[in-house]
């Protein structure tokens, strides 16, 4: 599972998708888990612009955890089970899909033998959105903060994305949606449509190398 990834800046998301951003919070260079990071989501009407918004990396945020349940991560839905996931699942009903900007993405490859990171991204090297569900917390403070994950579909048969995680386990991906498809996917409120999107990306698009750790 992908569980840290570099987003591009606010001037690189505006070069290539369309958006309102009037949440003025920055984000670091990396995501990790309960990093901020920007989400492009549907505006709040049929007819308006998309908006940015930064939101937390786990559809759970820790500080949100029950007690007892610190080690639950959910930086990952699996399309499979996203439905029926209790963290994703009324989410995924309401149709609360986002796309999450992204330079590339880093999983472990251990083809030397051992533990190596790599990173993955498109062939062009340009900034590319990842399928992604949002859900809003109501904080005690008051007022609202979000939250995101990243959606995975099985990849043992992708020629790219079958090199990576340890031997022997289920290969994985994110789901890298198209340009054209972006106004599809945020607009998409009907889960089973929503379902027929995640698909793998064609690995000739993509490419992938050793980064530093």
């Amino acid at each position: 599972m992908c569980v840290n990834y570099k987003p591009p800046t606010r001037l690189e998301i505006a070069n290539f998708i369309r958006s309102r951003m009037d949440d003025p919070a920055e984000w670091p260079i990396e995501t990790w888990q309960d990093y901020a990071a920007p989400i492009i989501r549907s505006g709040e009407t049929p007819d308006a612009e998309p908006e940015l918004v930064v939101g937390t990396f786990g559809m759970i945020p820790k500080r949100f955890l029950p007690p007892g349940k610190k080690s639950i991560t959910t930086m990952n839905a699996r399309a499979e089970t996203i439905g029926q996931k209790p963290a994703f699942a009324k989410a995924w009903r309401l149709g609360q899909t986002c796309l999450l900007p992204a330079h590339h993405f880093y999983e472990q490859n251990y083809e030397s033998g051992k533990a190596e990171r790599w990173a993955i991204g498109m062939d062009d090297g340009q900034p590319f959105c990842v399928a992604g569900l949002w859900r809003s917390w109501e904080e005690p403070e008051r007022g609202v903060s979000f939250a995101f994950t990243q959606i995975t579909i099985n990849a043992d048969e992708h020629p790219l994305m079958r090199r990576f995680h340890k031997p022997g386990d289920e290969k994985r991906s994110l789901v890298i949606v198209p340009r054209s498809e972006y106004a599809d996917w945020l607009s998409c409120n009907n889960p089973e449509l929503a379902r027929s999107m995640l698909l793998p990306f064609p690995a000739a698009r993509m490419k992938a190398w050793a980064a530093a750790r």
